[in-house]
């Protein structure tokens, strides 16, 4: 069927409407052939660019189909494609390595005013280049945007985040200080500063992090706000939080205002330290502050009551957050989920957060098939795979084999054989399983290959 978030527009789309003859999966259904203009029943042209880009999102793990729909929206309801939809498609070709594919649709979006490629297009391609460890090809790429009037200073800035963001920070380094700098930056910048100290607390270098923190005071780089809130992360996460309360104190004694980002941090880094109820005292000093709690700030607060067994003060806090118009996220859920132990009460909060609107994501999807899985309860399993493929959302190799596990594990083989078969033909990894006794090329079978 068709995704949820395009079925509601039918009303939109009067070809469809009235004849409900196309429907989903590909690639049968969508012909890339252009209606002629004669066509009686042609309809007006679409123009509703965000349902396109969450239609699209629906498809994040199928670039086939989610690039059938591209093509045929353009061919059947005559949208013109802006920039932001054609981002949004070459994210995900980018996130399955289809990167001849998307220099093909950059030079599509060359040749329409309304869909010139920008600052965001080449920032998409930077981090999947990188995600994929194409650093050369990345670098590459910088130095091509002058064809694009784009090899300017935030290019650079979105090609070192990246960098940073994948864990490739000795080369972001090297750019940025190198000898054969590409940018000539501010070396005192603390904006780069920041990105490559990021980037440490992405490896987990602890030694690093501290050794670029002490040499930003000897380059005489400008610590901000931002600075402090990076580190204070890098000290709960090496296992330090009480230096992140030490932070805190000496961002206070420097008269530092505090933004929402450093009150999470250290709420976070108080509850490790000293418990829960001592971080609810700073999130009502954050409070009476003036500086307001967001969504973020309340999954904190339970996430740290959930590992604590806390579940019933979880939940009174989930229920202040709709009083306070803050309202919960993907995020607040997967935190409740991680906490409960029993599939009903699982499936009965599940509901209730589609029933408030909010969608889950692949990781809540993931979470609950293992959860489910490893416990023995096949039921739940096909309960979450179906509200899955009915809110239109299509599941990612993780999934697949979340759901091939609980099924090889109730000893379903036949039907664990099919979904493998499903998910390496849309290009997923699977794992080795001996009990499906997948063939190899020349006939020799999985498990003899050992």
């Amino acid at each position: 069927m068709l995704p949820s978030i395009f079925s509601r527009s039918f009303k939109l789309f009067p070809l469809l409407s009235r004849t409900q003859s196309l429907v989903f999966p590909f690639p049968q259904c969508f012909s890339t052939e252009p209606i002629s203009s004669s066509h009686p029943n042609l309809p007006e042209p679409y123009s509703d660019p965000t349902t396109v880009c969450e239609t699209l999102s629906s498809y994040c793990n199928d670039w086939k189909r989610a690039f059938e729909f591209f093509n045929w929206v353009e061919t059947h309801f005559r949208f013109q494609h802006n920039t932001a939809t054609y981002n949004r498609m070459l994210d995900i070709l980018g996130k399955f390595f289809e990167f001849e594919l998307s220099w093909d649709l950059i030079r599509r979006m060359k040749t329409s005013p309304l869909s010139r490629p920008n600052h965001t297009t080449f920032r998409i391609l930077f981090k999947r280049y990188i995600c994929a460890h194409l650093v050369k090809e990345a670098i590459d790429m910088y130095d091509s945007l002058e064809d694009f009037d784009l090899r300017d200073e935030m290019s650079f800035s979105n090609l070192i985040d990246a960098l940073c963001e994948y864990k490739h920070v000795i080369e972001a380094q090297e750019l940025c200080f190198g000898k054969d700098k590409k940018f000539n930056i501010n070396v005192n910048s603390t904006k780069i500063h920041n990105m490559i100290l990021r980037g440490w607390l992405k490896m987990g270098w602890w030694g690093k992090c501290r050794e670029f923190w002490e040499e930003m005071d000897k380059k005489g780089v400008s610590k901000d706000l931002h600075s402090y809130t990076i580190y204070m992360d890098i000290m709960c996460k090496s296992g330090k939080p009480w230096k992140a309360v030490k932070l805190y104190k000496e961002m206070k004694t420097k008269g530092l205002r505090l933004d929402v980002v450093a009150y999470n941090t250290i709420i976070h880094a108080i509850g490790l330290l000293e418990g829960v109820d001592f971080s609810v005292r700073v999130f009502r000093e954050m409070r009476d502050l003036g500086c307001q709690p967001n969504a973020v700030t309340y999954n904190t607060i339970i996430k740290l009551l959930c590992e604590n067994g806390r579940y019933k003060e979880a939940s009174g806090w989930l229920n202040q957050m709709h009083e306070k118009g803050c309202f919960p996220n993907v995020i607040t859920y997967n935190c409740i989920f991680r906490s409960l132990e029993k599939p009903r009460e699982i499936l009965l909060v599940f509901d209730k957060m589609i029933e408030s609107g909010i969608r889950p994501g692949m990781d809540t999807y993931v979470m609950l098939l293992r959860k489910f899985g490893r416990w023995g309860f096949l039921r739940p399993v096909f309960i979450v795979w179906k509200k899955m493929e009915e809110l239109g959302c299509s599941p990612d190799g993780s999934a697949y084999n979340a759901l091939i596990d609980a099924l090889v594990e109730k000893g379903m083989v036949d039907m664990a054989r099919k979904y493998d078969e499903e998910m390496l033909a849309k290009g997923f990894s699977a794992k080795p399983r001996a009990e499906l006794r997948r063939k190899l090329v020349g006939g020799e079978s999985l498990d003899s290959s050992f």
